[in-house]
């Protein structure tokens, strides 16, 4: 276990492997452990810097967390990993928003960029809406509130032939998210700025990634994603929005095939 500080919320982190460096960011409510099984197939010719974002995981909550300060978190993780090289920057789903902050920001750093079942765009008005309803019932309910989004999550992450127990332990990983934490995620995806300028100007490798099944973020729009930057496409079978679970060995072969190319 490894901890950063980041405007003093303290940040926990692991890294694995050796090599160029690879900077692994998962989604909304999870944590660095999404990676977990995609980790064991790359750490061999690879320095994996994964984290857990504020509010998820073993990382401290803060009532904010906008996509830039998460991006900030992710700068001072690199700082207290001690790496200084541009790294691979692999985001899903909300992670692939806090990446896109990340290029916005620090993007002399970025040696290539992966996103996992994510979207450039920003929310439409309804869903911003319903993202900060969530985020007031969950603060008002607290644990409860976090559970009933950890019930309501499970049903749409995964594909049908996902079997209960990864779907289980899954739902209890999302259900010890901290309120604080899950609102303020909720509000920072409400508000990120819509990217799809910015995704097209960036001037580094990019590869998408989707899953076949994935409600979420369905896999037609990933693959007009791809085409509109002239990124590198992969759309996994079998899988929905929680591809590097559902799927690792098929997510890590696209990541080597694509870091191989690029580092």
């Amino acid at each position: 276990m490894m901890e950063a500080r980041s405007n003093n919320l303290r940040l926990h982190f692991e890294v694995q492997g050796a090599g160029a460096p690879v900077l692994l960011v998962h989604g909304y409510p999870l944590s660095g452990r999404l990676w977990d099984d995609v980790a064991t197939h790359l750490a061999d010719d690879y320095r994996l810097i994964i984290p857990d974002l504020r509010g998820h995981g073993a990382s401290e909550a803060a009532a904010s967390a906008t996509m830039e300060e998460q991006a900030r978190d992710l700068m001072a993780v690199l700082d207290a990993a001690d790496e200084q090289r541009p790294v691979v920057l692999v985001g899903m789903s909300m992670g692939g928003y806090v990446a896109l902050a990340f290029c916005r920001l620090f993007r002399e750093r970025v040696r290539g960029l992966v996103l996992v079942n994510s979207r450039a765009e920003a929310d439409s008005l309804e869903a911003a809406e319903a993202r900060r309803a969530t985020a007031e019932t969950v603060l008002e309910r607290g644990a409860a509130g976090v559970s009933e989004v950890a019930d309501s999550m499970v049903e749409k992450l995964f594909a049908d032939s996902t079997n209960a127990v990864l779907r289980q332990e899954w739902r209890v990983r999302m259900a010890a998210t901290d309120p604080v934490g899950m609102a303020a995620a909720l509000r920072g995806m409400a508000d990120r700025p819509d990217s799809t300028a910015l995704l097209k100007e960036l001037k580094v490798p990019m590869l998408m990634v989707g899953g076949e099944e994935d409600v979420i973020t369905p896999a037609e729009g990933v693959r007009q994603m791809a085409e509109e930057v002239g990124a590198a496409l992969e759309i996994i079978p079998g899988a929905g929005h929680m591809t590097p679970v559902e799927r690792p060995a098929e997510v890590a072969e696209a990541l080597r095939e694509f870091l191989e190319r690029v580092v």
